[in-house]
Parts: C-alpha cells; structure tokens; sequence
C-alpha cells in the first residue's frame, strides 16, 4: 500500500510540473533593485512596465503570459543596456520561453549600439533578461543568482 501511495504521489509531481527551484517571493520590481545592488557608473535608468502591449520590444516575443514585469532601461538610448524581470504564470514553459527570448530579442534595438552580452536566466517563476558590457552583465548575473 506505501509503495502505491508513494508512486501515486511521484507520480503527481512529475504530471505538476513540479521541480526543485524555489520561486522568489520578490516582486519583479524588487528583483531589479536587488540585481542593481553594488553596480556603479550606469547610465540615469527608468523603469517600464511591462505589458503585453510592449513585450515584444523587451523581450522580442509576442503573447507570453505574465503576472507581472518590469524593464529598466537608460533615460537615453545612447547606451546599450537592458534588464527585463518578468513573472510568468503557472503552467508556463520556462525554459522553452527562455530558449524564445535568447533567439529573439534585439541586443542592436538602441540607436547606433549594440549589448555586448545577453543572458536569460530565471529562479522559478521569474525570467531576467540582461543586455549590458560584458562587465556590466556578468555583475548583473551574478547578483541574479544569489537572491533568495
């Protein structure tokens, strides 16, 4: 009997979805703050809401399905720099989304430059897209990785 219980229960999780990876409990707006936490020498940045209406420019793909987003992006476009957090829905294919955005996005879309570097990562639910220098990316990541 433990051993249908128990394979009943595997079973669930494999038909969930479920894995390891935790969601963040942050808001994609803390998330960005965080990611930003020790950076210095960055352009004036605003932030954006994301919405279904502008994803495509942010992300370069139409129609995902978010709880919620945020870009921060320079005041001016002269500076190639771009970080994107975007909470999914349940049930959305993380991984296949980030595969999207890799080949997609624009890392050219500011006037006369281009991102020297494009990373798409997530903790669970949240995906970041980060176009920045080299150096300036891989801080970013870093910083990405640690939160909790």
């Amino acid at each position: 009997m433990k051993k249908i219980i128990s394979l009943i229960l595997c079973l669930g999780l494999i038909l969930t979805g479920c894995s390891n990876e935790q969601n963040l409990t942050l808001s994609v707006k803390e998330v960005v703050a965080q990611v930003y936490n020790g950076l210095e020498d960055l352009p004036e940045l605003v932030e954006i809401e994301v919405t279904n209406e502008n994803i495509s420019y942010y992300l370069g793909i139409d129609n995902l399905d978010i709880k919620e987003g945020i870009a921060s992006e320079p005041l001016r476009s002269c500076f190639a720099h771009s970080v994107v957090v975007v909470r999914v829905n349940n049930g959305v294919n993380v991984e296949r989304v980030k595969k999207q955005i890799k080949e997609n996005v624009n890392p050219r879309k500011w006037v006369c430059v281009g991102a020297e570097e494009v990373i798409v990562e997530n903790k669970g639910d949240i995906i970041i897209l980060i176009m920045a220098n080299n150096k300036v990316a891989s801080k970013l990541q870093t910083n990405f990785q640690k939160l909790k």
